[in-house]
């Protein structure tokens, strides 16, 4: 690759190129307006100019549009392959055969490789399925005005220069202009392919007086002419005369991230990923502490049955959770989770027992409806009719997740799911409130009897803040810290650039004011870890490394 020094600028670029007084960056490719089929491409200072080849894979072509050179076909189809709208198809056999469909017709074409200004020596030959060699690396050169440099041969104005046989170059304003030939699109392997002395483009061997072979063996199944039948989602093949041909879809590369609250996802039948929007995920951990599907953190500690999640404009299923004091004064944990769903009700319990209509079930257990399975920690639910995902972990982690069909649909503690964090607080009369223990109390179901604590569960009971729970006394703050210190350590250190660990911190600290295991910092580091992975970083050891082992 060569650099120049712009007049305008300080920082060097890939070196452009002068064509009929216009200036050409160094990549873009162009017609001659007067002649469509004759392209110039502009690579480090060398103009190419090739002849577009066409290839029409149809029986009754249209002709070319306006500007442009080859016959289009209304199938938009290569060897069997569909072409996506404003997706490229290759030719398995000849990766420098392209397809690509607009509107929904078809122009196969075929160019040649811009010439190449770096010497012999440093040409990387092209990759299996990649059309065109590269040069290796870059450099920056002197070149006296007006003269070229094309790969190691310094060109004078007026004088022809040849790279190889099929290549004619010479120099014009600092520029190298060539012209090469382009080779046209064969219907015979590659391997039979075969370029004569002389000859700049391979040719097919002469067919004999035997008659074409009527079938096609590829391992061990053989295939009839003209038969069509499909690789991958992103290749397909067809049977023409003995020799089997295929073509691959290709995928546009970018390198934009999707945008906020998206991911990549190449969904069933199709052969490209493409950005769609995220899945909601409410996470509940702790003296319960949750994360909305907007993402917004609150604590609530009421200690009786909630509504969770519920579809609340189709009622297809509805989440509850039953608090547990475990004996404390002010603290509460999960204890169970409830989910209905198309005449189911499924129960998820301590040490993540799993009942189906009141029945205890052996885990894995898979349905029409739901599945259910066992990961390392946790018990995993989908319900598939609504695309609806649980993972609770017997203790007080819960993580609900749902696709985003359900958008602006959902009602509970979770929220309503309408990418806006600021109104999940919203009571279930539609109030919006800035108290997490009104909107908390507000989702109350049930009765007396579902509450673990015979007083104080009355919604006028004032918010209970951390330092009116927690102990004043020095030691016992600093040994509180101590515990949740590895939230701050380099145990999860990996993640603090993509999640912020104060918040969950802070649910650590609130966690340890009554704990009657010791141990209820794990707590906090289970949602932390769990939702670093949810943002792709792995964080493998930290389970061992700070004693929070997975309980059975």
């Amino acid at each position: 690759m060569l650099l120049e020094q712009p007049k305008d600028g300080c920082c060097r670029k890939c070196k452009g190129c002068y064509h009929r007084g216009i200036l050409r960056d160094s990549g873009t490719t162009w017609r001659d307006p007067r002649e469509p089929c004759i392209l110039f491409t502009c690579k480090a200072g060398v103009v190419t100019e090739t002849e577009e080849r066409c290839y029409v894979p149809c029986t009754n072509p249209l002709p070319p549009a306006p500007g442009q050179c080859c016959p289009t076909c209304n199938d938009c189809r290569v060897n069997g392959q569909v072409v996506s709208a404003d997706r490229t198809v290759r030719s398995m056999e000849d990766p420098c055969l392209r397809c690509v469909c607009l509107k929904g017709r078809l122009s196969c074409s075929k160019r040649a490789c811009p010439v190449l200004n770096c010497s012999p020596s440093l040409i990387i030959p092209p990759r299996p399925g990649e059309c065109c060699p590269t040069c290796k690396g870059w450099r920056a050169l002197l070149v006296p005005q007006g003269r070229c440099i094309l790969g190691s041969e310094l060109v004078v104005p007026g004088h022809t220069y040849r790279p190889d046989r099929c290549t004619d170059c010479g120099c014009a304003n600092g520029t190298s202009l060539c012209t090469r030939p382009s080779c046209p699109v064969l219907d015979c392997p590659p391997e039979l392919q075969h370029t004569k002395h002389g000859d700049c483009c391979p040719s097919c061997p002469v067919r004999g007086l035997r008659p074409p072979a009527t079938t096609c063996t590829v391992g061990r199944k053989s295939y009839k002419d003209g038969e069509i039948w499909a690789v991958d989602q992103c290749r397909s093949c067809v049977c023409r005369q003995g020799t089997v041909h295929c073509a691959a879809q290709l995928c546009p590369q970018t390198n934009r991230p999707c945008p906020p609250n998206h991911k990549l996802v190449t969904e069933p039948g199709q052969c490209c990923p493409k950005c769609v929007e995220s899945d909601g995920v409410c996470t509940v951990f702790g003296d319960p502490h949750y994360r909305t599907f907007d993402g917004k953190f609150f604590s609530f500690q009421g200690p009786c049955k909630y509504q969770l999640a519920a579809d609340c404009t189709n009622h297809t299923f509805s989440i509850r959770v039953t608090n547990d004091a475990r004996a404390t004064k002010t603290s509460s944990w999960t204890k169970t989770v409830s989910i209905k769903i198309a005449g189911i009700k499924i129960n998820l319990g301590e040490k993540r027992r799993v009942k189906i209509n009141g029945e205890r079930i052996q885990v894995p257990l898979e349905s029409n409806e739901v599945s259910v399975s066992e990961t390392e920690e946790s018990v995993l639910v989908e319900a598939k009719t609504v695309g609806l995902r649980l993972l609770w972990d017997g203790n007080s982690f819960l993580e609900v997740s749902v696709p985003a069909a359900y958008k602006g649909k959902l009602c509970g503690l979770c929220g309503n799911f309408n990418s806006v964090s600021r109104d999940d607080l919203m009571t279930r009369t539609g109030r919006i409130v800035m108290d997490a223990d009104k909107f908390g109390w507000s989702w109350r179901v049930g009765g007396r009897k579902a509450c673990s604590r015979g007083k104080g569960f009355a919604p006028d009971i004032p918010p209970l803040q951390e330092n009116h729970r927690c102990s004043k006394y020095l030691p016992h703050r600093r040994f509180r810290e101590r515990l949740c210190k590895p939230l701050k350590s380099d145990i999860f250190a990996a993640c603090h650039k993509h999640l912020n660990y104060l918040m969950y911190f802070k649910s650590c600290l609130v966690d340890m004011c009554e704990c009657p295991s010791r141990r209820c910092y794990c707590e906090s580091f289970t949602a932390y870890a769990h939702e670093c992975a949810r943002l792709g970083v792995s964080l493998p050891n930290w389970r061992s490394v700070t004693g929070c082992l997975a309980r059975h």
